[in-house]
């Protein structure tokens, strides 16, 4: 079946002349390319284009190109100095100090090019450029900060009108749980706890309501989400010996009303760091996670989803020896997950949507300053021919959980022995408003 399969890759459509398959063509599709470039709601992009594909939506022999622009402005107060948890952009000594901060910047920018060689191969690169949530070190204007990266990168081969097996090969997100959020703009704090991006190889199927995929990823601590052991001391993602599988079905009730449920496994989360915790540094054993979700669905105009996703061994960094807080035990890390929205006008030119969400991360027991990061978002957006977004978005969160030194240090770290900068009872709250146009 493989060699029918590579056949099949190199055959392309059999009507074609070879003058015709010869000739490569550039198109702009902004519909397309906003749903492959738009960056929390919808994350598995490899599934994105084998149903675009599908559709009969991508033409043969045709390289689209798109390109999409975030900017925003945002203002943001915080009851604790310095502590500030929303997610979206990363805190720096150099710029959230006090305790309001204020920008208005370009969040991030996206070139992205797909194309069909026939209707069995395709491929799909992302070039990022994001200095609002690059983990670069100083501050927004230093180079280290302001690079380019490949953020994503795949080849998929498969026609799932002709056969419902396809396969994925390079930088692409791991296929666990239900990563996406219904807001405009902000991740889910789900994503942030447990959303993986890594090198590695996906296999797919898809039919009867049913999809299941499985990846073997490569490890190590500098992926995403996405840590194993690889060798003593290394953090570089050098083996392939991670492994994530989800399995989820769709029960279609009528035309209008359908709901779709799953589960998945994930071999390395990113929480197996021994006391003290240095988040990208190796971690000391494997620690799986397991997750469970579902989504609601009426006419594409109403969603209403939520998924809940746990470890299935301790972090053990999250106990800290040092009295007073060596009384908090390690604790195996959560997060839970509920949203919903509301399309007003889904087929007009202007698509205003209505959300509602909120998100956590438990780190840590009752009472603990790591133990939890909750996050509450409500948004409205206007949605452009399909292709570009108005959004405003006021959010609120409780607890401020850094994943480094979530629990403290000792005598060779910032923080003095017994004290670490995680605090439950810090509260922020804030807007943010802003566009992402497509072309």
């Amino acid at each position: 079946m493989l060699l029918a399969i590579v056949s099949a890759c190199f055959r392309g459509n059999s009507q074609s002349t070879d003058s015709e398959s010869s000739k490569f063509k550039l198109e702009i599709n902004s519909p397309f390319t906003y749903r492959m470039l738009e960056p929390n709601q919808n994350l598995r992009k490899v599934s994105i284009l084998m149903d675009e594909k599908k559709e009969g939506n991508l033409d043969n022999s045709k390289l689209i190109i798109g390109t999409s622009l975030i900017a925003i402005g945002d203002y943001q107060v915080s009851n604790t100095d310095s502590k500030f948890a929303y997610l979206m952009r990363h805190p720096t000594s150099n710029n959230q100090i006090g305790k309001v901060v204020s920008e208005a910047v370009i969040h991030s920018f996206q070139v992205s090019l797909t194309g069909n060689v026939t209707s069995w191969l395709s491929s799909h690169a992302e070039i990022l450029y994001n200095p609002e949530q690059s983990f670069g070190t100083g501050i927004i204007t230093d180079l280290n900060r302001n690079q380019l990266q490949l953020r994503k990168g795949f080849v998929v081969i498969g026609d799932l009108r002709k056969f419902p097996v396809y396969g994925a090969l390079g930088k692409m997100d791991s296929p666990f749980g239900q990563m996406g959020s219904v807001s405009p703009f902000t991740n889910s704090t789900m994503w942030h706890a447990f959303g993986g991006l890594c090198y590695g190889a996906q296999v797919g199927f898809k039919k009867w309501n049913i999809h299941a995929t499985v990846m073997a990823a490569q490890g190590g601590a500098q992926f995403r989400g996405m840590q194993t052991l690889v060798g003593d001391s290394t953090n570089v993602p050098s083996l392939v010996n991670n492994f994530v599988a989800d399995l989820n079905y769709t029960v279609q009730f009528t035309d209008d009303i359908s709901f779709r449920f799953g589960g998945s496994y994930l071999l390395g989360s990113a929480y197996n760091h021994a006391f003290p915790v240095k988040h990208f540094e190796p971690g000391i054993y494997n620690n799986p996670a397991v997750t469970t979700y579902g989504m609601f669905n009426y006419k594409d105009r109403i969603i209403i989803k939520g998924s809940y996703a746990k470890t299935s061994k301790v972090w053990e960094g999250t106990h800290n020896p040092t009295p007073p807080l060596n009384v908090f035990e390690a604790f195996r890390v959560s997060s839970f997950d509920a949203g919903a929205s509301y399309i007003f006008n889904p087929d007009k030119n202007v698509a205003y949507t209505a959300s509602i969400e909120f998100s956590d991360f438990v780190a840590g027991p009752n009472g603990s300053p790591w133990e939890r990061q909750n996050q509450y978002i409500l948004g409205f957006s206007a949605l452009i021919k399909q292709s570009s977004k108005l959004f405003i978005e006021g959010f609120f969160t409780q607890g401020y959980a850094p994943l480094n030194w979530i629990s403290g240090s000792n005598d060779f770290e910032p923080f003095p022995p017994g004290v670490t900068h995680a605090n439950a009872d810090a509260q922020s709250f804030g807007v943010v408003l802003g566009c992402q146009i497509t072309f």
